[in-house]
């Protein structure tokens, strides 16, 4: 009944992602590549979240 009140996890998630790439792209560009390939992983895994997200939602 009230579930339009409800917070969508996958947009919090989608908003970590996009941070993670966009830290990862400065790292990139400064010569960090050990740190970009850090951030990347990490927003790698934020994804692989959205897509078990996304899954679930679609079954309920």
């Amino acid at each position: 009944m009230f579930s339009f009140l409800k917070r969508n996890p996958v947009k919090k998630l989608e908003k970590q992602h996009a941070a993670l790439l966009e830290q990862a792209m400065q790292a990139q560009r400064n010569g960090d590549i050990r740190t970009y390939s850090k951030l990347s992983t990490d927003a790698d895994a934020v994804y692989k979240q959205i897509q078990e997200a996304q899954k679930a939602e679609t079954n309920t």
